[in-house]
């Protein structure tokens, strides 16, 4: 029996019987083989928190400066002998020769760690190598991570918390965005060539080129996040570059939002309304707001059935809707000339010949703001982002330079939603800060007329309803309800809400066939609920 073949079997594993070899390894026992990180503390440190993100390979240690009191995030990865180091090394150059003359045919329903596990397993019997089981899972733990994963992001990537990743050049530590610590220095860095190499793969695996050439580029990760990047000095002085915004595997849903805290249940309930009846929105706010997050949460309340068209720079929105055309920008093959570029632009006067019911773009910048409105003025229901701190600024970025959009444009815009970025004693969180509606021109001034419905009062934390809804008042003009049967429609949007909200609902699938089973037969779901024993609530 050969070494690696007693090795697998001692540490719990088998084989399976056949032609060709297939190894099989049982997790890593720690209590047997002791633990593989090295998790030690400087003295100058103080552990706040630790949690796994891959255990047991990947440990996550928040410490805190002594001297400073300024938090840091620290990995706690296996840390590789001499001898392990050289035989890595030697499988990486193997392994690289092996599976490219390999013929296995590679797809999303290939377990890519297993055929690497075995692969790296053949190549150690070939060594005739003796390993301790410790060496064994601590150099396939890096295979892995070098292999399939992002290196030594892998660990941050992996991390629940964190909502950016950046690299702001060679020698400087990576700088993470963390959901309870905010901006945090990790225990990371890159030397100038390994980044650049970092860089390059990161970007090809993104399916796009990167040079000095054409040293900038934007794109999207196998996994939906965003990537920023640039390539050696040309245009970051401080080597290359990158910064990676997080995408979730699961969207925001309207539950998030109200677990979150982020906007009120009767909020909800006035924008179901307002979407299930073709009202367009613009969500604005500053960076990091949550007005990507909005905008994909209030789009499950749009109807099953609706066609619709999203237009995004990268792939952020996500519908469970059948008849939806999701459209991304593309970069141009020659970047001096413009040669094959398809810019959000193009996409948006594409959609308008597609006939769509609603059409949502990820965030109107330029050009394309003007052909979005003339699309709300024709009677498509549209939705967007957009970068501004409130309504005044809003206006007056779309009716300057170089947007351009005309005053009495505006007037086809029905609500505009305000987000914020704001702290709760020492939480950061983001808060829907207004909800207005659009409701004309003044005849005197020509400027545009605005009703805060919804405002959020930082002082109590509480969303107050600020004003009468005359957009709510056109819904019941539009389909001839009477002030209860609007009463009573709003009403039983919040019902739902609470419904999911009480039986933690909140995969957006599950939400998405929810709301879509109470448009096309409400009074069946209220029934269903209600046999629940879940009390209808009395505010709306």
């Amino acid at each position: 029996m050969d070494r690696i073949n007693e090795l697998v079997r001692r540490i719990g594993g088998g084989i399976v019987h056949g032609k060709e070899r297939v190894y099989e390894i049982a997790p890593y026992d720690t209590e047997t083989n002791g633990k593989l990180i090295d998790d030690s503390v400087d003295d100058k440190y103080k552990e706040i928190e630790r949690y796994w993100v891959y255990e047991p390979y990947a440990c996550i240690l928040i410490l805190c400066d002594i001297a400073s009191r300024v938090p840091a995030y620290h990995i706690a990865e296996p840390v590789l002998t001499l001898f392990e180091k050289t035989i890595l090394e030697r499988l990486y150059d193997d392994l690289s020769d092996v599976l490219t003359l390999s013929d296995i045919e590679i797809n999303e329903n290939v377990d890519k760690n297993k055929i690497l596990q075995k692969k790296a397993l053949e190549l150690l019997e070939y060594y005739s190598m003796t390993l301790q089981p410790q060496s064994l899972y601590k150099i396939l733990y890096f295979i892995e991570r070098n292999f399939i994963g992002y290196g030594k992001l892998d660990a941050m990537m992996k991390d629940p918390h964190i909502e950016d990743v950046s690299c702001d050049g060679y020698d400087i530590p990576i700088f993470l965005y963390h959901t309870k610590y905010a901006n945090i220095a990790t225990n990371m860095s890159f030397d100038e060539k390994p980044l650049n190499s970092f860089v390059v793969g990161l970007v090809q695996r993104c399916g796009k080129h990167v040079s000095m050439g054409n040293p900038m580029v934007n794109a999207t990760l196998p996994d939906g996040s965003r990537l920023q990047a640039t390539l050696g000095r040309e245009v970051t002085t401080r080597g290359s570059s990158f910064t990676i915004r997080r995408f979730r595997d699961d969207p925001f849903t309207p539950v998030d939002l109200l677990n979150f805290k982020t906007c009120s249940i009767e909020i909800l309930a006035y924008l179901w309304l307002a979407i299930e009846n073709n009202k367009s929105m613009i969500v604005a706010g500053g960076t990091a707001s949550g007005k990507t997050s909005t905008l994909n949460a209030i789009s499950m309340f749009i109807p099953p059935m609706a066609k619709i068209v999203s237009i995004e720079d990268t792939r952020e929105l996500t519908l469970h809707h059948e008849n939806w055309i999701a459209s991304v920008t593309k970069d141009a093959i020659v970047a001096q000339e413009g040669i094959g570029e398809v810019g959000m632009f193009e996409l948006l006067r594409a959609a308008l010949r597609q006939r769509p019911e609603y059409i949502l773009v990820g965030e109107v910048r330029g050009e394309e703001a003007l052909t979005l409105f003339q699309a709300m003025s024709t009677g498509h229901a549209t939705y967007s982002t957009m970068h501004a701190s409130d309504i005044r600024t809003m206006i007056n970025r779309l009716h300057g330079e170089p947007i351009n959009v005309p005053h009495a444009m505006m007037q086809a815009l029905d609500i505009v939603a305000i987000q914020v970025q704001t702290y709760i004693g020492q939480e950061r969180v983001r808060r829907t800060k207004e909800i207005i509606e659009i409701t004309g021109l003044d005849p005197r001034t020509g400027t545009i007329k605005a009703n805060s419905v919804f405002r959020w009062d930082p002082v109590t934390d509480e969303f107050k309803h600020s004003g009468d809804s005359s957009m709510l008042h056109t819904i019941a003009e539009e389909r001839g309800w009477t002030e209860k049967e609007l009463f009573d429609a709003l009403v039983e949007r919040v019902e739902v809400l609470e419904y999911m909200v009480k039986n933690n609902i909140s995969d957006y699938r599950e939400i998405s066939r929810m709301v879509q089973r109470y448009l096309i037969d409400p009074d069946a779901v209220l029934a269903e609920m209600r046999e629940r024993n879940i009390t209808p609530s009395q505010t709306a």
